[in-house]
């Protein structure tokens, strides 16, 4: 059965539901922002300050309130999903947009008119913050990235892993069971893998090879016979042998280990840790670094198809393969670009990322130490968060807490109802950095303003800095993002005026 909730009814659900999500976000604006504990039903309760996080956990027993809430998370999670921040500022803005529109319409105004009032001055707000755009410093990035982790040691980390290969996708984080954290870079084409047995470990955990052959093989490794003609050589010139397929025969696999153990030929044979078109895509990267040719037929294999690379080295479930930089694979780098252009798909994208890091730049990997799990997690989301604001922050920067949306709130016409609405909004994330900080905000804005947006208070020091030199500082998207998304969800509550729901 149906259940029609509408006029006054629906709004105090939407204004209730306002207060459960943004009432409990807004509470970690800022670096001096609070904590929430969640408890989780698949995992260990933990600790955080990530907004689209805490927006996530929130549900209500109340249908109504729950829809609604589906709703109004929409906004932090686009927000985080474009540009990976700014959740939390997003949330602040939708609810200081919808309480004060509210008020509005109560004189009778129209929802819709209001609604296009508020897309104009939308426009005008993102015009000016455009103006107020620059183009970061290596000191900007890293300021940004100690301000996302709100943590010096967890910002450094993402400064200088994001600074020396580039790419967030090529920045893998590790946990580790340590209070230190540590970072390395690897100089080549890495991918998980499964060996075909144990055995091709022998005593060591870790397989170094010098100039091997490498075998691709888009299919089944079935028996020596489809490399009897590579033995000899192999035996002859005492050279390696690494086959990458896509399976094994597991009697294949037995003829290899026996062959290994009773000669000093050194074959490895594994497949690659993936799935679908990521596989054949992997083995194409690895054809042309090593000039080897995708066998599609066990019994089809010639020594035309063999290629040889460097260095080949694998670590249990790893491997990584050194080559240096040719006209062919800086040939096929720029064609991995041109197609990485073209990918929507968020998790196609990624992998196109990636690919092209460890064709220029390398990877780099972050051990994540913390003494327990609870702050663990907590740590990690903090270092994502900084990874995905640097990741946005080279398309300009802006002067951060809240101080461009202050600037442009003073700009805007207060004689205009859709400027005030907009005015009062704009002001909201420094108040309530300032209030999550226990300072008073009418003194410090005076201050601002009356010296031209020239001097900015940083909370994280209890200082005043020089606004050319201040550390406090956003990435342009973040902000932009959080404005288009926090307007769109306010305008669509706003001008909606029932709700039909499953009893």
């Amino acid at each position: 059965m149906k259940k029609i909730v509408s006029g006054k009814d629906l709004q105090e659900k939407i204004l209730e539901s306002i207060n459960i999500l943004c009432g409990t976000v807004k509470e970690t604006l800022g670096p001096k922002g609070n904590n929430i504990l969640i408890d989780h039903s698949n995992f260990s309760p933990f600790i955080t300050n990530d907004g689209v996080t805490i927006a996530k956990n929130i549900e209500s027993d109340d249908e109504v309130i729950g829809t609604i809430l589906e709703i109004i998370k929409e906004a932090s999670i686009k927000t985080n999903d474009v540009v990976g921040d700014g959740t939390t500022t997003t949330l602040v803005l939708l609810e200081s947009l919808y309480i004060q529109s509210l008020e509005y319409l109560k004189n009778g105004k129209s929802p819709i008119l209001l609604k296009k009032e508020l897309d104009k001055v939308l426009n005008i707000i993102l015009k000016e913050l455009e103006t107020l755009k620059r183009k970061p410093s290596n000191v900007d990035l890293k300021n940004i990235a100690l301000i996302s982790a709100n943590d010096e040691e967890l910002g450094f980390l993402a400064y200088q892993a994001t600074r020396k290969v580039k790419s967030k996708e090529a920045i893998i984080i590790k946990d580790i069971s340590s209070n230190k954290s540590s970072i390395s870079y690897l100089k080549g084409y890495s991918f998980d893998v499964t060996l075909a047995s144990p055995y091709f470990l022998r005593e060591s955990n870790i397989l170094k090879y010098k100039n091997p052959y490498v075998l691709l093989m888009n299919t089944t490794f079935v028996s020596l016979e489809s490399i009897s003609f590579l033995l000899n050589d192999i035996l002859a010139n005492k050279q390696d042998l690494v086959i990458v397929a896509n399976n094994f025969e597991e009697s294949a696999v037995q003829e290899l280990v026996s062959l290994t153990l009773t000669t000093n030929i050194n074959i490895c044979l594994l497949k690659i840790e993936d799935y679908g078109i990521h596989v054949y895509e992997t083995l194409k990267d690895i054809e042309c670094i090593t000039g080897a040719k995708i066998v599609e037929f066990d019994n089809d294999i010639t020594s035309k198809d063999i290629g040889i690379v460097d260095n080949i080295e694998i670590n249990n479930d790893k491997i990584t393969i050194s080559f240096k930089a040719t006209k062919k694979i800086k040939n096929y780098l720029e064609n991995l670009i041109k197609q990485a252009k073209n990918m929507t798909n968020d998790l196609e994208k990624d992998f196109y990322e990636k690919r092209k890091a460890m064709f220029s730049n390398g990877t780099a990997e972050i051990k994540l130490g913390a003494p327990t799990k609870t702050e663990g997690i907590e740590k990690r989301m903090r270092l994502e968060d900084a990874l995905c604001a640097l990741s946005v922050a080279n398309q300009g920067v802006v002067t951060g807490g809240g101080i461009s949306l202050l600037q442009i709130a003073n700009m805007l016409d207060s004689n205009n109802y859709a400027c005030e609405i907009w005015k009062n909004a704009l002001k909201n994330p420094l108040e309530l950095i300032l209030k999550n900080a226990g300072l008073d905000y009418l003194d410090i804005e005076e201050k601002i303003k009356k010296e031209n947006y020239k001097s900015i208070f940083n909370v994280a020091l209890d200082k005043w800095e020089n606004i050319s030199e201040t550390q406090v500082i956003d990435p342009y998207l973040v902000i932009q993002e959080a404005l288009i998304n926090a307007v769109s969800i306010a305008s669509m509550l706003i001008t909606t005026t029932s709700l039909i729901i499953n009893e």
